[in-house]
């Protein structure tokens, strides 16, 4: 979603309501749209005065529990306003779709009902997709902001798959945790939209994820463009536990055919933020050096370390293993010589910048802490924890940075068994 091209278009959201099990407790409250409110004099969700009862919720055997309470906390106050929307501060005082999803699936592994509530609300009431006036489905417009006329609302009414696939993933968990039907039923009616607006057939007729609609990923007849780090197979096994009429688990298989070979582009075997793919063929393309999405590793690739170490932690998958040991190995290599990763790298494996990334140390260590533990440790150590201060990693506007240096940091273990089977 960092780097999504697709079409704009300029909507409105009307407000909607929706009432938990127990009637008096609304899941969805209809509100007037939300108004940006700058960092300095930004309403806090809280007080400041939770950490403890968050750290008090970590199991006492979760590694950096304390930093995770107080990291916690402080995003609650400096990034979501009280009305439940997540501020992207470094873009504009936007909000995305991937920012809602971030602070729910965080709420829910922490066990704060509030925040998960105030951030569905906020975008159920507002990122909601319209055409001429009228609700198309139940997706969000990945992109909230002012427009050039200076007026607030949707400014790009096309969704991205993987806020998607995260919000509702954390509807499920939290469906299953805080007993809310609710929840699964909002669950079960994105999905059927999720798979009729963001798969499409690829070779032999299989389902493959697009990172949004056809219109804008399927620039012809057989081409697919292709996110792999909106690739969760961990989330899809879930979704075919709640929703057994479509088959979520060929989604899973063709991810892992999507990360396999389209990591064979790289010289050096890792994703890439963007890649091409020919249905007829089956072989897979590196897009255009002119094109705004660009074949390379980078900012959005970083998270397919985390992702498939969650399949790897929760579901024992031998293809994320495989993957993870072989696909890191360039910059396992790159670490060990010289210390450090360099946040942007070329398909020949070229380091294309002289900065380095927290949020990429992050989401390989998630990868990396149960095959490398060493390494694992030693990014923690070297280059994680030195940028933590205050509740804050990197600078306090770098809202991308703390939801993946958090995500990263957190053992899947903190997330009971119970919630991930089928009940």
């Amino acid at each position: 979603m960092r780097h999504l091209a697709i079409l704009a278009a300029i909507v409105s959201v009307s407000p909607i309501s929706l009432y938990a099990c127990d009637a008096n407790i609304p899941i969805f409250n209809s509100q007037s749209p939300s108004t940006p409110t700058p960092l300095a004099t930004a309403t806090p969700l809280i007080d400041g005065k939770n950490t403890s009862v968050f750290l008090a919720k970590l199991p006492p055997s979760i590694p950096n529990r304390e930093l995770l309470a107080a990291s916690w906390e402080s995003y609650r106050q400096r990034f979501i306003q009280s009305d439940g929307r997540v501020i992207d501060y470094e873009a504009s005082d936007r909000s995305t779709s991937e920012g809602q999803a971030y602070a729910m699936l965080r709420a829910v592994i922490i066990d704060d009902p509030v925040t998960f509530d105030l951030t569905l609300n906020w975008a159920e009431n507002n990122l909601l997709r319209q055409e001429k006036g009228k609700q198309t489905d139940r997706l969000w417009a990945w992109k909230w902001g002012q427009d050039v006329d200076g007026k607030w609302g949707p400014i790009d009414n096309n969704f991205a798959s993987d806020g998607d696939i995260d919000a509702i993933f954390a509807l499920i968990l939290a469906s299953r945790r805080w007993n809310r039907v609710k929840y699964l039923e909002l669950a079960k009616t994105k999905l059927q939209d999720l798979w009729n607006l963001s798969t499409a057939p690829g070779p032999e007729g299989k389902p493959y994820l697009l990172p949004g609609p056809k219109a804008a990923f399927m620039p012809n007849a057989s081409t697919l463009h292709l996110n792999p780090s909106y690739l969760a197979p961990y989330a899809f096994r879930i979704f075919a536990q709640v929703d057994p009429e479509r088959d979520w688990l060929k989604l899973v298989d063709t991810s892992y055919q999507i990360l396999e070979k389209s990591s064979q582009l790289s010289q050096v075997g890792l994703p890439s933020d963007w890649v091409a793919l020919n249905t007829q063929t089956g072989k897979y393309q590196v897009l255009s050096p002119n094109s705004k999405i660009q074949t390379l590793y980078s900012f959005d690739a970083y998270r397919v370390w985390w992702r498939l170490a969650l399949d790897v932690a929760w579901f024992n998958a031998k293809p994320a293993r495989s993957y993870l040991q072989t696909a890191s190995q360039h910059l396992q290599k790159q670490w060990q010589e010289q210390s450090q990763l360099s946040a942007r790298i070329d398909l020949t494996g070229k380091a294309l910048v002289d900065y380095e990334a927290t949020s990429q140390y992050a989401m390989i260590y998630a990868a990396w802490v149960s095959f490398k533990p060493q390494l694992a440790q030693e990014i923690l150590e070297q280059k994680i924890l030195p940028k933590y201060n205050q509740g804050i990693w990197d600078d306090k506007s770098a809202y991308y940075t703390q939801n993946l240096a958090w995500l990263g940091l957190i053992s899947p273990k903190v997330v009971n068994r119970k919630l991930l089977d089928k009940n």
